[in-house]
C-alpha cells in the first residue's frame, strides 16, 4: 500500500513484535444485519464485515496469538437485549475464523459508551496486546476504542490501516480531477464535510434530500420537499464561496398525497400523474425524491472524467423503485469510472451491493460516520489513542 504520511504515526501489526502465545484483544466492527427464518432461527444476512476482519485475525493466528474479539451489535440501551445477542455472529465467525473467542455485545454494558475506566479494566484483564480493526467506530470515544491503548501495546489492524490509507490519498494531494458526489437527507449534518470537500475537490455533485436546501438557497421552488430551513443561509454562503458545487437541474417528484413505498412494482405500473419529472423548481405540494434524468446524465459525465472519485449518500429514496434511478446512475457511473473510486460507507454501500456493482469499486469503506469525520477532520479518536499509546511506549510522552 505504500508508505503512510508521517503525520499519521500509528503503529501497525508489525510493530507489536512477536505475538506468539500472546493474548490479544481485537476490537472488531461486526455490526452485521441479521435475518430470522420461519422457525425463528437468527442468522447473519450479510457477512461482509466479518470477512473484512479476516486478514487481521489470520495474521495474528498464523503467528500463534490467542485472540479475544470484541464488537457491538445494534443499539441496546446499556443492558442485555435478546434482539442483539451475538450468537448468530459468533456462529458465523467460528466458521470463518476458528479459535477466536468472541465476547458478549459490548453495548450490553453502559460502560462501553460511557468510556467507564472500570469497564476498560475488565476488557484488558488478562490481555497482553490490543488491536483496533474497527474503523466504523474509530470516531467514537468508547471504552473499547480509546481505553485499551492506555494499558496495552496497541496497533491498527489491516482493515483500519487500509481504510485510512484509502481516505488519506483523497486528502493528501489527490490525482486530479478529483470528483465528489454527496447525497443523503439532511444538509446540516454534512455542512462541515461539504465545505472541506469543496476545498479539496474539483467538482462536488450535490444530490439527495440535501440538494433542496441548496436549490432553495439558489432561488428555486422546492414544493413540499425536505428542507433544512435553519441552514439556508449557510447553503447560500457556500454557493457564493464555492463555484465547484454542482446542483441538480431536474428532479423526480411525487404528487400531493403520494406516499413512499418499498413494495411498488416496475415503473410501468405507476398510476398516471403520481410521479413526474420537473426542472430545478418544483410546484407547490409536490415532493422531490430523486434527481432527474438530466441531472443523472450530468453527474455521470462529470464522474467519467475523474482520476479520483468519492461517493457518499444516495441520490434519492432508492428503496422505492420509483426513485432509485438517480442512485443507480451514480452507482453505475462509479463502476464505469476509469479513475480510482471510493465509496464512503452508509447507504451508498447498500446501493452498490444491491445493484451488483460492488466488485467494480476500488474501495468500499466499512465506516459511514467514521469515513465522513475522517474526511472532514483528518483524524479520529480511535487513531489518536493508538498514536498516543505508541508515543508513550517510545518514551516520547503523549502529544
Amino acid at each position: 500500500m505504500g508508505a503512510e504520511p508521517a503525520a499519521w504515526d500509528v503503529p501497525f501489526l508489525e510493530n507489536l513484535g512477536d505475538v506468539a502465545d500472546q493474548a490479544v484483544l481485537v476490537r472488531l466492527d461486526l455490526n452485521v444485519p441479521l435475518a430470522t427464518d420461519a422457525e425463528g432461527m437468527r442468522t447473519v444476512a450479510d457477512d461482509f464485515r466479518i470477512r473484512a476482519a479476516l486478514p487481521t485475525l489470520e495474521w495474528l493466528l498464523d503467528r500463534g496469538a490467542r485472540i479475544t474479539a470484541a464488537t457491538h451489535l445494534g443499539r441496546p440501551d446499556g443492558a442485555p437485549d435478546p434482539r442483539y445477542d451475538l450468537a448468530p455472529v459468533r456462529a458465523r465467525l467460528a466458521e470463518l475464523a476458528p479459535r477466536v473467542e468472541l465476547l458478549d455485545n459490548l453495548r450490553f454494558s453502559p460502560g462501553e459508551k460511557g468510556n467507564d475506566p472500570e469497564f476498560v479494566c475488565q476488557l484488558v484483564a488478562g490481555q497482553d496486546l490490543y488491536v483496533n480493526d474497527a474503523f466504523g467506530v474509530c470516531h467514537r470515544s468508547h471504552a473499547s476504542v480509546v481505553g485499551p491503548p492506555r494499558f496495552l501495546p496497541s496497533a491498527a489492524g489491516r482493515l483500519v490501516q487500509n481504510e485510512v490509507h484509502e481516505l488519506r490519498r483523497l486528502l493528501d494531494n489527490p490525482e486530479r480531477p478529483f470528483v465528489v458526489a454527496v447525497g443523503g437527507a439532511k444538509v446540516g449534518d454534512k455542512l462541515g464535510l461539504l465545505s472541506r470537500l469543496a476545498e479539496l475537490a474539483d467538482r462536488v455533485l450535490v444530490g439527495g434530500g440535501m440538494a433542496f436546501s441548496f436549490t432553495r438557497a439558489a432561488g428555486a421552488g422546492t414544493g413540499d420537499s425536505l428542507l433544512d430551513r435553519e441552514h439556508l443561509d449557510a447553503c447560500s454562503n457556500m454557493l457564493r464561496r464555492f463555484e465547484n458545487l454542482v446542483l441538480p437541474v431536474d428532479f423526480v417528484a411525487a404528487a400531493p398525497g403520494v406516499e413512499l413505498r418499498t413494495d411498488v412494482a416496475a415503473p410501468s405500473s405507476w398510476e398516471p400523474g403520481e410521479v413526474e419529472v420537473f426542472g430545478r423548481s418544483l410546484p407547490d405540494g409536490w415532493r422531490g425524491f430523486d434527481i432527474g434524468p438530466a441531472t443523472a446524465e450530468l453527474f455521470r459525465e462529470v464522474i467519467a472524467t475523474a482520476a479520483n472519485a468519492l461517493w457518499n449518500g444516495p441520490m434519492g429514496v432508492f428503496e422505492d423503485p420509483r426513485f432509485e434511478a438517480g442512485t443507480r446512475a451514480v452507482a453505475q457511473a462509479m463502476a464505469d469510472c476509469p479513475g480510482h473510486t471510493v465509496i464512503g460507507g452508509g447507504d451508498s454501500v447498500a446501493a452498490v451491493h444491491r445493484l451488483g456493482l460492488a466488485e467494480r469499486i476500488d474501495h468500499i469503506s466499512t465506516g459511514g460516520g467514521a469515513s465522513l469525520e475522517f474526511l472532514e477532520h483528518g483524524d479520529l479518536p480511535g487513531l489518536r489513542a493508538l498514536r498516543e499509546s505508541a508515543a508513550v511506549r517510545a518514551g516520547r510522552g503523549v502529544p
